[in-house]
């Protein structure tokens, strides 16, 4: 139990909110290693998300090896290729920019998964909406993301893959739903502005409230 618990200061609730705003999918890694444990630390705060019915299905895999990482970039080259036939005119030229270095430049490489299969938890709370054991897997990777944005650490997201393609890359357990494959190491420059926006790809939407 914890015996404090009143709410966080302001100076706490501020930097709260500058790393909010400061969290970015990193593109471009520089090539130094990771302090020895940083990895398995951050993991265990990625584990202290909230998961439907105490699940816990989050299933990280450290890739390390060359043979498998060439597997993961040579699938990320074949699917970002289909990508770029499929936009057309100006929308082709810009998504061509949009160029993902961190498979190449980042020392650490984690693949992210779902075990629908686990008996953790017991079912609770999924017999309705079996889709939350990936949203609770989602949830730890933004845990993830900002503890290691915390420590001056990039993250960035590879969603360009064929989940299929990536599982029998790995060798996991056909049951395990592939969610994200993360790509993690200090980055090569900081930007307050996300990169999408700064290549004039996308603009950040204001956000409504619906009220019913």
């Amino acid at each position: 139990m914890i015996d404090d618990v009143a709410p966080f200061d302001p100076a706490f609730q501020a930097a709260l909110a500058r790393l909010l705003a400061w969290r970015r999918d990193v593109r471009h890694f520089r090539p130094e290693p990771l302090p020895a444990g940083t990895l398995e630390r951050l993991i265990e705060l990625a584990a202290l998300a909230p998961s439907v019915g105490l699940s816990q299905p989050w299933r990280f895999v450290s890739v390390e090896t060359p043979a498998r990482r060439a597997a993961i970039r040579a699938e990320f080259a074949r699917c970002n290729a289909e990508a770029l036939a499929a936009q057309a005119g100006e929308r082709q030229a810009g998504y061509a920019r949009l160029k993902l270095e961190g498979l190449d430049q980042a020392p650490d490489h984690l693949a992210v998964f779902a075990d629908p299969a686990t008996s953790q938890g017991h079912g609770l709370g999924r017999r309705t909406m079996p889709e939350t054991m990936a949203y609770s897997v989602v949830m730890a990777v933004h845990t993830l993301w900002l503890a290691a944005r915390a420590e001056g650490i990039g993250l960035g997201w590879v969603s360009i893959l064929e989940p299929a393609r990536v599982a029998a890359a790995l060798d996991v357990p056909a049951t395990w739903q592939f969610i994200g494959y993360l790509c993690l190491g200090y980055p090569m420059e900081d930007h307050e502005v996300p990169e999408l926006e700064r290549l004039g790809w996308e603009r950040r939407a204001p956000q409504t409230l619906l009220r019913k």
